[in-house]
């Protein structure tokens, strides 16, 4: 079978684990790397095991007729003159997270892609996570019935011990705490309310630590989501909080509940008093070495062989949860309630 070559645009932290994955996929390889600086190429084909050839000029990078996809893993505020560019060089699209860093650029994007007929895989990787195809698969099954509440929160402290911190406190690019990283706990929110969000309320503020002092941005927010068939939703984006990683999940329905890695079931008759175990492997880093990449790329692939949007993460299933991003930032920055329409 043919495989896809693969050009990474932006040589940093999160294209090492785009590069990891693609290279074990049996699908594509990784055979050019974009980066603003001067890289050694011998050196990362020797690091990652095949040619690759090295540019520190876009253009002359997309020129190349054999380069069938590219992989977005630039600063944010860079993804969409990259993402429209690369799109008309006529190149499948991977774009890590955020989309944009505003709902203009993410429509510019949206109207490029299809333009140029390229398919498209945004990095909300999360809902090919073990956690989620299993809390997928009960919601799927009905053990929960019809969910008129979810709580998908996301607590990470993003400082100084992390790389990403140097550019992410900016405003420009890191956006906002959804922007910078809850969008993954949004998004899944999403995924398993299956309904669309009419009206968002949103509060941010500020820690205190001397630590978080150079954010030019709230760096934790609580939106309030209220769903056209009548559910309501909370996210929480917390990226100034000093304990370990948690992707807290809290799902209630008419036939039960979930809690993380925990359920009760009415339709299976489990004990209400306690809890019941469910099979998974919660997300618990986030270091992107350990996100399921390969699983998601390995879709996309497959979705370009077969000449159809891949599941899950489709630019179009992207756009829905920028959207509400997007209009929960609003809301705290004006301080009211904002209509999706």
């Amino acid at each position: 079978m043919k495989k896809f070559n693969v050009g990474i645009i932006g040589y940093g932290w999160v294209a090492t684990a785009h590069i990891d994955a693609i290279n074990k996929s049996d699908q594509a390889q990784v055979t050019a790397v974009y980066s603003s600086r001067e890289l050694d190429g011998k050196a990362l084909s020797d690091q990652w095991g095949s040619p690759i050839s090295t540019y520190t000029n876009l253009d002359e990078m997309l020129a190349d007729p054999d380069l069938h996809v590219v992989s977005i893993c630039s600063y944010p505020n860079q993804h969409t003159a990259q993402a429209i560019q690369a799109a008309k060089a006529g190149k499948h699209l991977i774009i890590e997270k955020p989309l944009a860093l505003s709902w203009e650029d993410c429509l510019a994007i949206q109207k490029a892609v299809k333009d140029a007929g390229v398919k498209t895989c945004v990095c909300f990787e999360c809902r090919f996570s073990n956690q989620f195809k299993v809390i997928k698969s009960t919601l799927d099954q009905g053990l929960l019935g019809q969910l008129h509440f979810g709580e998908v929160d996301y607590y990470h402290g993003i400082g100084p011990w992390y790389g990403q911190f140097r550019w992410n406190v900016k405003k420009n690019p890191g956006g906002s705490s959804l922007l910078s990283a809850g969008c993954h706990a949004l998004d899944a929110l999403l995924l398993c309310m299956d309904s669309e969000v009419v009206e968002v309320t949103s509060y941010s503020t500020n820690s205190n630590s001397e630590i978080f002092d150079s954010y030019e941005y709230p760096t934790t927010s609580i939106t309030i989501l209220k769903f056209k068939n009548g559910a309501i939703g909370k996210c929480t984006s917390s990226i100034d909080c000093l304990q370990p990683y948690y992707f807290h999940t809290h799902l209630v329905g008419s036939e039960g509940s979930l809690l993380d890695n925990k359920f009760h079931s009415m339709k299976l008759k489990t004990d209400k008093n306690s809890w019941s175990s469910l099979g998974m492997k919660l997300l618990d880093s986030g270091d992107v070495s350990d996100h399921p990449y390969l699983d998601q790329f390995n879709s996309f692939f497959e979705s370009i062989s077969n000449d159809r949007e891949m599941p899950l993460t489709n630019l179009e299933t992207a756009m829905k949860s920028f959207q509400v991003v997007f209009a929960a930032d609003k809301s705290a920055e004006e301080g009211r309630s904002v209509r999706i329409q």
